[in-house]
């Protein structure tokens, strides 16, 4: 029996050769069966080191103490009392940087698999429903109804601050730029980690609390945040997010066939370019696709050719794989997917034809070396190691940085030198009064969960910046 509980419950997955032919969900999700026995793994520890390790704070041990005891849908509203996106965290977030890394079952064996229960909980909530419209909640306090917030950005920071803000009795308003709410998690997670269906079913949750969202509004051009102050919203919460692609600087970046992830995820993602004709968006189907970069955004990248028809990807990758930043997880699907990795390797240039299409790659092999700022060895070229990738499709994954929009147009923030909003980590403050910020605007790409948190925070901040402004005479 010792040995029994050590055993964590496994996923059920997709088939590689099935999967790569699909945009279907990879990860099935566990059964009431698997939940049940996953959950009675838990020692229900006094310590509980699993909620210092949430950045939202969910109580774990009870949520999963409720799952044990097959009481599902109270520990789908448990859940929801500290995170307003349990079915999206279940399924994107680095569970194991974080609430699983701290889990004392790490000391027996493996980890309760908390991310794979919050999944679970949370399509079950939703099977009850039988795809009725989330009920309309009530505020804490309705007498906080008379002030407005706006918040600028749908991705998760945006839409984690706006629901805990209508759980208290705010009127909130999200301004989102693109046609449909969701952010980073609509634009920048494919299909098969990601459904859209899940993502649209959390975002009427919120809305459910009472949030309005308005699309097609782009903060800075469209309306300024200093309008939106003047114009009778209290405080002004800025999550926009990091979408502006780094890029590498290289020779050859011009040529056609060379793009950011950012563009094309976002073009598969959300505008449907896999479906083309049926969908107005095109994107080139890839023979031979290099996508350069070991984040999630990669792996997502590098899945995604394979995907939409790409015979042959490669991740290149400048460091071992030791270092690479993205989830072990995704990971491991993409390599049983038969994405090759090309570690150790850097393009110095891109190579085109007469037509000025991408031909080939010109990369040098790298060595590691001391340590850099990010505690990973440093990469450094070898002399004389240069040769040729034959590719047509170069996909670059390096990073992102907030777009520069907001920045601009919004007098007195100030920012880092690549741009992200400064702001009292506190509270989420930034130097303009009224104005906070929080997620990938802030520290730059980062995780869902992060930005989540970071929203929370946020929210508690805009919250006690208006009461302090009303001289305390908000009751609640």
């Amino acid at each position: 029996m010792k040995k029994e509980i050590k055993k964590r419950t496994p996923m059920p997955h997709q088939a590689p050769e099935e999967r790569i032919r699909n945009f279907s969900e990879v990860a099935l999700g566990y059964t009431e069966e698997d939940a049940l026995c996953e959950a009675a793994r838990c020692l229900q520890c006094k310590q509980q080191p699993c909620v210092a390790g949430c950045p939202v704070t969910i109580d774990i041990p009870y949520f999963i103490k409720l799952v044990a005891e097959g009481q599902f849908a109270d520990a789908a509203s448990l859940i929801k009392t500290a995170n307003s996106l349990p079915a999206i965290c279940g399924r994107v977030c680095p569970q194991e940087e974080q609430c699983e890394q701290v889990c004392v079952m790490n000391k027996l064996g493996q980890p309760i698999a908390i991310g794979r229960l919050e999944r679970f909980v949370a399509d079950f909530e939703a099977a009850q429903s039988n795809g009725s419209e989330p009920e309309t909640h009530q505020p804490e306090n309705p007498e906080l109804a008379k002030y407005s917030v706006a918040v600028v950005g749908s991705g998760p920071a945006g839409l984690t601050v706006a629901g805990e803000l209508a759980k208290m009795g705010y009127s909130v308003t999200i301004f989102e730029a693109l046609h449909k709410p969701g952010g980073v998690l609509r634009y920048g997670i494919p299909e098969f980690r990601l459904p859209s269906d899940i993502l649209d079913r959390e975002i009427n949750y919120v809305k459910s609390l009472g949030v309005q969202t308005l699309t097609n509004v782009v903060i800075g051009k469209t309306i300024t945040i200093e309008q939106l102050l003047e114009n009778g919203f209290e405080a002004v919460f800025v999550g926009s997010g990091a979408g502006a692609p780094a890029m590498m600087s290289i020779p050859g970046e011009n040529l056609n066939g060379v793009l950011s992830a950012n563009e094309f995820l976002t073009r598969v993602n959300l505008m449907r370019a896999n479906r083309f004709p049926e969908y107005a968006t095109p994107v080139r189907i890839p023979t031979k696709a290099a996508v350069i970069g070991a984040g999630n955004v990669a792996m997502d990248a590098a899945r995604t050719a394979l995907r939409i028809g790409a015979k042959e990807v490669a991740i290149v990758y400048r460091r071992s794989r030791t270092e690479m930043p993205a989830r072990a997880e995704e990971i491991e699907n993409t390599i049983e997917e038969g994405v090759e990795l090309h570690l150790l390797t850097n393009p110095v240039r891109f190579i085109g034809n007469d037509q000025g299409w991408l031909t080939a790659m010109e990369c040098i092999r790298m060595e590691l070396g001391e340590p850099d700022s990010s505690g990973r060895r440093r990469p450094v070229p070898i002399e004389g190691s240069e040769f040729l990738m034959e590719v047509d499709t170069a996909i670059i994954a390096i990073g992102q940085a907030p777009n520069p929009l907001i920045r601009i147009t919004t007098p007195g923030l100030e920012t880092t030198k690549w741009g992200g909003i400064l702001i009292d980590p506190a509270t989420g403050a930034t130097s303009v009064p009224g104005v906070f910020a929080g997620g990938d605007a802030v520290t730059g790409a980062a995780t869902v969960i992060t930005a989540m948190g970071a929203g929370k925070i946020a929210a508690n901040g805009i919250d006690s910046y208006i009461r302090e402004k009303y001289g305390m005479a908000i009751e609640g």
